[in-house]
């Protein structure tokens, strides 16, 4: 069953090579979003609570993007971090989008929510 594309924006208040930091190294993704992360050949081996999933990582922009291939998942599914950051106001955003099945939307928001949440907790933002 094909799963449903979702974008969501959180505007951060620290700088983007600080987030990229949390969100494509082994010790920032375990302090926010699961609670170990093995890397091997671009193989990401994400862990919560004893359950694992792997993810290949398919594209990395220094303090820009990094993007990940669920192992499990169909080939045109991903999970990726974009940071952006306004012209004008300097604002810093992370995108994230993500897919999820079609009735769950509100609950994958709400966890998204959660994660950011945690986040800005390691950044001090």
């Amino acid at each position: 069953m094909a799963k449903k594309k979702i974008r969501l924006e959180f505007t951060i208040k620290a700088s983007p090579t600080l987030i990229f930091n949390y969100i494509s190294t082994p010790s920032g993704l375990s302090q926010w979003f699961c609670n170990d992360v093995d890397v091997y050949n671009d193989i990401y081996k994400f862990k919560w609570d004893g359950d694992e999933v792997r993810a290949k990582l398919l594209k990395r922009t220094p303090n820009k993007l990094i993007r990940f291939h669920w192992i499990d998942s169909e080939n045109e599914e991903f999970l990726e971090f974009e940071i952006t950051q306004d012209e004008l106001t300097e604002d810093v955003a992370l995108v994230i989008i993500d897919f999820v099945n079609e009735n769950e939307e509100k609950e994958a928001s709400a966890l998204w929510e959660s994660q950011i949440h945690d986040l800005k907790g390691c950044l001090g933002a």
